[in-house]
C-alpha cells in the first residue's frame, strides 16, 4: 500500500501542526507519513502538544519546530498534501512545493493561547486533535491517488 506524505503548516510549528504530524504518522490506516513546519518556527514544541504526540505513539525526539523552507529544498521528501492548520499561515506566501501537492486549509484556533486551568488548556489541544483526526479519518477512507485540492478542502466542511 502506498504511503502519502502530508505536511501540516502553522506559523510557529509548535502545537497544531505538531499534532497533525503525529496523527498522520500514527494513523491506524498506515496510509500517511506526517511532517510539520512553520513560516516563523519557534524554538520548541509546546509541551501539551508533545504529550499528545507521545500518547499517540510518536517518538518525542522526532518533534522539532522547523521552517517550512526545509520542505521546499530539492532533497526534501515529496509531499502529496500540504495542509495549513492556522489562519495566519494560510494567508502567507508559501514556498514552492516540489511535485505540486494538493493543498487545503483546515483552520483551528490556537490552543496554546487558551488561558485557564491545565484541564481547560488540555481540552483546547484535544479539540484540535479530535478535529484533525476526523479529517484524517475521512481522508483515509477516500481514494487518495485521485484526491485534488478542491476535494481536500471539502473534507474540512464534512468533519
Amino acid at each position: 500500500m502506498k504511503s502519502y506524505n502530508i505536511l501540516f503548516l502553522c506559523t510557529h510549528n509548535s502545537a497544531r501542526s505538531i499534532i497533525g504530524e503525529a496523527l498522520a504518522s500514527t494513523h491506524p490506516s498506515g496510509k500517511f507519513k506526517g511532517f510539520s513546519a512553520g513560516s516563523t518556527p519557534g524554538t520548541s514544541v509546546n509541551p501539551i502538544a508533545a504529550d499528545i504526540a507521545a500518547e499517540l505513539g510518536m517518538d518525542r525526539t522526532l518533534l522539532k519546530s522547523k521552517s517550512w523552507d526545509v520542505y521546499g529544498q530539492p532533497d526534501a521528501p515529496k509531499m502529496d498534501f500540504v495542509i495549513t492548520v492556522c489562519d495566519n499561515a494560510a494567508g502567507e506566501q508559501c514556498p514552492f512545493w516540489p511535485g505540486q501537492p494538493a493543498t487545503a486549509h483546515w483552520g483551528f484556533p490556537d490552543p496554546s493561547q487558551v488561558q485557564g486551568t491545565d484541564l481547560e488548556k488540555r481540552r483546547a489541544f484535544n479539540d484540535v486533535m479530535n478535529g484533525l483526526k476526523r479529517r484524517l479519518d475521512i481522508m483515509a477512507a477516500m481514494s487518495l491517488d485521485k484526491l485534488d485540492s478542491m476535494s481536500l478542502k471539502e473534507i474540512h466542511t464534512k468533519a
